[in-house]
């Protein structure tokens, strides 16, 4: 690529974010960047899209850079729409979202903002990365990260991805330890058992906190989960397709047209 990419940066945490600050400072390294981002926290939006409200952008000036950033009012995937329909003069060469501060591996990539910006660019036949760091504090330490988010970034720019795949991308969070490399995996078989902690308000109404603990059932060393226990960071390729394509034959032959 003989001109400079232009990459789309968006996330789920704010455009505030450290997260995100860290990612737009390598992707100026990369490219020609323009960001569109939620204008507030928007973590677990999933693949929301605003439809029965007004969506707002206006352009902001954060830090300094060579970058263009616009705040968003909607979800993460409303970003991506708008940046593509309405704040691009071309398509992006490439859409990067995070820095996430928290988990998005295993069962989490179902809920999360981050991926569902990613996965939105995905189904644009945009090549799309989402890159999450398993640390949900606010001053998180992005510093031992910044070397692979480049790397990665500049190796799907180099060699594409296949349409309807984009990248899952988890990184251990390392305090004194150095990180090991990076791990293709496939999603591990975990989930959230959750629980609601019911209370009642000052007016005598219930309310309810969501609360759980996360459980792995997945014994695999092929796995997201167990690349990351193990301090590497985890390479997912997911996809938007969720067809079971390996039970079509056996649906076929229930009787269902009788």
């Amino acid at each position: 690529m003989t001109e400079k990419p232009l990459i789309l940066v968006t996330n789920d945490d704010g455009i505030s974010a450290p997260g995100i600050r860290t990612l737009i400072s390598i992707m100026n390294t990369i490219g020609n960047v323009v960001v569109v981002a939620p204008d507030s926290p928007q973590s677990g939006m999933g693949h929301a899209i605003t439809l029965d409200s007004t969506l707002y952008s206006e352009r902001v000036y954060i830090d300094d850079g060579p970058q263009i950033e616009y705040s968003c009012s909607g979800t993460p995937a409303d970003c991506v729409k708008l940046a593509i329909r309405e704040l691009l003069d071309r398509k992006p060469d490439i859409c990067v979202s995070g820095i996430n501060h928290g988990s998005n591996s295993s069962i989490n990539v179902i809920y999360s903002g981050t991926m569902s910006a990613a996965i939105e660019a995905g189904i644009e036949g945009i090549p799309a990365i989402g890159f999450s760091l398993l640390d949900y504090t606010w001053n998180a330490n992005f510093e031992p990260s910044e070397t692979y988010v480049k790397k990665i970034t500049e190796q799907v720019l180099n060699n594409g991805l296949p349409n309807g795949i984009i990248l899952n991308v988890n990184i251990p969070n390392i305090l004194k330890k150095a990180i090991k490399g990076i791990k293709i995996c496939r999603q591990a078989k975990a989930n959230w058992v959750e629980e609601f902690d019911k209370r009642k308000s000052p007016q005598g109404k219930d309310y309810y906190w969501l609360t759980g603990k996360f459980v792995n059932l997945d014994g695999g060393e092929d796995t997201d989960e167990w690349a990351l226990e193990q301090d590497y960071i985890s390479v997912v390729p997911t996809q938007f397709d969720l067809t079971a394509h390996q039970f079509i034959k056996n649906l076929n032959t229930w009787n269902l047209n009788d």
